[in-house]
């Protein structure tokens, strides 16, 4: 089962809790049971000690009963059981409860093996600490009942559990609470990204509050939406402008293909100069058709080109399309002048470009002219300049020559379908740079395309 988010953030905030809470709990009894066993054993030996000095177990258990240690009176003597043992380890006499054993380690304590011996041992089913010390003829042993000791230590360590425990729960709560306050924002971004989904409505934006990381992100989904709301209004145009601008050779197509069928059904031929007229308008406006749908789908394409960057110079790119363009025309002549200049780009798509400004400047170019293609660097930028020895931009066209299916008034009579400039800008925005039009020195058209240095 997926757990949801808010519940993955209570967990890891109970978890984290639970062992920050049991681990403190667990190193506190831990510190105050050695404190509980330090102070068990100086009580012990302080008692061994003093046991020691005396003359019979008797006398050292009634000693140990009124000023047993230097600290203080002991006024509860219960659990304490005194007994002397000879050099030979045999016991002379106890008091205080029944015999304790004489173990080997109380025997290397009497014969100075060691200088004391502390074990644990079992009387009468309850534990008893034992603390074996030499004296003069022999050695003495006091039992102290431990019981106190681990039952206290059993109460502590339950305590602790119970409130280890407790801590886990108001983590849980905290955690949830913490969780909830958390995401709320989270959820109103949510709800407001399935309303958009809902109802399609790119502009309606998500509300932005604060400047923590939620708003970043609310931020972020707002860049987002605006820039897919560009987008379709982008594709919108585009189908608008490709549907007016395919209407006009569609009904042209259709008109001469009705004219012939109609011709061909009223069992007469039509003059052989009219055929070859309506035929030669058709392949005309075929080829015209096939353009601009190769244009339209480079234009709507472009941005998803599977081609990779690469570091060129751009006279390995235009040169290429300078000769493509004087194998496509023998009406103008080619003439280039190029710089050096390194740039990263997608070679092929570049030199279509390049192309659609060389068969442009050819378009406008009367029989004879020259087309010069130019590469220059200025600044930190790699510049191509296509001239043409045309009649020019006019000034009032200037801001449009690169948009969608914008054609000048002087332009309507030649062919083309307005897309060409417009594809030479995409691909100039997809490598980081521009475009600029402008006027030749010759008088004519000057179109650039303007990369960044590599």
């Amino acid at each position: 089962m997926t757990l949801s988010l808010r519940s993955r953030l209570t967990v890891l905030a109970v978890g984290a809790v639970a062992i920050a809470v049991l681990g403190v709990a667990l190193t506190s009894w831990l510190l105050v049971r050695g404190k509980l066993n330090r102070d068990f054993d100086d009580r012990l030996q302080s008692a061994t000690r003093f046991a020691a000095t005396a003359r019979t177990p008797a006398v050292a258990l009634g000693l140990l009963s009124g000023d047993a240690t230097p600290r203080g009176p002991r006024r509860d003597p219960y659990g304490v059981i005194v007994q002397f043992l000879d050099v030979q380890g045999q016991v002379q006499g106890t008091a205080g409860g029944p015999p304790i054993p004489v173990t080997s380690r109380a025997v290397q304590a009497l014969s100075g093996v060691v200088p004391r011996a502390s074990e644990e041992v079992l009387l009468n089913d309850d534990r008893y600490r034992v603390l074996a010390l030499p004296r003069k003829g022999g050695a003495v042993q006091v039992a102290m009942d431990a019981e106190d000791v681990e039952r206290t230590l059993a109460e502590l360590g339950l305590w602790h559990g119970l409130v280890g425990l407790v801590g886990v729960a108001l983590a849980a709560v905290a955690g949830w609470l913490v969780a909830r306050t958390a995401l709320r924002p989270v959820d109103a971004l949510t709800a407001a990204a399935e309303e958009v989904a809902r109802t399609q409505d790119l502009s309606a934006g998500i509300a932005v509050r604060g400047t923590d990381e939620i708003a970043r992100l609310g931020g972020a989904l707002n860049a987002m939406l605006a820039a897919l709301a560009g987008s379709r209004e982008a594709q919108r145009r585009l189908v608008q402008d490709a549907g007016h601008e395919l209407r006009t050779p569609l009904t042209s197509l259709r008109n001469n293909v009705e004219l012939l069928v109609h011709a061909a059904g009223n069992a007469r031929d039509l003059p052989e100069e009219d055929r070859t007229r309506l035929l030669a308008d058709l392949r005309s406006q075929a080829e015209e058709l096939t353009t601009l749908i190769g244009e339209l789908v480079e234009l709507s394409t472009g941005d998803r080109s599977p081609e990779t960057e690469e570091l060129v110079d751009l006279a390995d790119v235009v040169g290429p399309a300078v000769e493509r363009a004087r194998a496509r025309t023998s009406r103008v002549r080619y003439a280039t002048e190029f710089a050096p200049a390194a740039v990263r780009a997608r070679p092929v798509s570049l030199e279509r470009a390049v192309l659609n400004l060389l068969e442009n400047a050819a378009k406008w170019s009367p029989d004879g002219a020259t087309v010069t293609a130019r590469i220059s660097t200025v600044g930190g930028w790699a510049r191509v300049d296509v001239d043409d020895e045309g009649p020019g931009i006019a000034e009032h066209d200037l801001p449009h020559v690169f948009e969608r299916f914008y054609r000048a008034e002087a332009a309507r009579a030649l062919p083309g379908s307005g897309l060409g400039l417009a594809i030479v800008a995409q691909v100039a925005a997809q490598h980081g740079g521009t475009t600029d039009a402008g006027t030749a020195p010759t008088g004519g058209a000057r179109v650039s395309i303007l990369l960044p240095l590599s």
